[in-house]
């Protein structure tokens, strides 16, 4: 079986991409589908409703329509219609970021960034519905990464670590980012992590020297 057939057999669809990966180097497509397939689709310490929580979030943070696989597979996982609309709101409470600091950065005689904050807060914990919280703030983390909002990333960052996140947990939820929106965004991502770590707030991302 060729790669091209393999791929169409194992996602029931083909993309643009692999047929012109296909017609470019048929081992560059199946290279890539291994890659994929590691990255995305092999059981490690995210459960199917977690990491398509977060697969959503990013989804929406990225405006990419062409995401409806990680719905069907949200269904398929058990996720309810509440609970995927709760994975979306958690991506637009995000967004709320960028306004709340607006308002400090333009208007600090009146607010101040830990006001911003706050409130920012209020309208992210009101918006993840029934998410687990912990899950809620790693899907908001990587959200924040795939819009290269640094400030939404350190929040969130020290926050899912205080309520008890796994370094693997964050690192697999942060590698989407890699294959959905490319080495630059998760470069600038990993740049975050790296010094939330060197200010000791966070656990660092791997071992060894930083």
């Amino acid at each position: 079986m060729s790669a091209l057939a393999a791929v169409r057999r194992k996602r029931g669809y083909l993309l643009s991409y692999h047929r012109l990966l296909w017609d470019l180097d048929p081992e560059l497509l199946a290279t890539y589908d291994a890659f994929y397939t590691r990255l995305t689709l092999t059981a490690r310490v995210l459960s199917p409703v977690d990491k398509e929580t977060v697969w959503i979030a990013l989804i929406a943070a990225t405006r990419a329509k062409v995401g409806t696989i990680h719905l069907k597979r949200a269904v398929k996982a058990g996720m309810s219609p509440d609970a995927i609309a709760d994975a979306f709101a958690i991506a637009a409470a995000c967004e709320s970021l960028d306004a709340a600091g607006f308002a400090a950065n333009a208007f600090p005689q009146w607010v101040s960034e830990r006001r911003s904050t706050k409130r920012y807060l209020r309208v992210f914990d009101a918006a993840r519905g029934r998410t687990r919280p912990l899950v809620a703030e790693i899907a908001a983390l990587v959200a924040h990464a795939g819009q290269r909002r640094s400030a939404g990333m350190k929040i969130h960052l020290l926050r899912a670590f205080r309520r008890g996140a796994k370094r693997a947990q964050v690192a697999e939820a942060l590698s989407f980012a890699l294959l959905h929106c490319g080495g630059p965004t998760m470069l600038a991502a990993m740049d975050c992590w790296i010094a939330s770590a060197k200010l000791q707030q966070v656990p660092a991302p791997f071992r060894g020297r930083l």
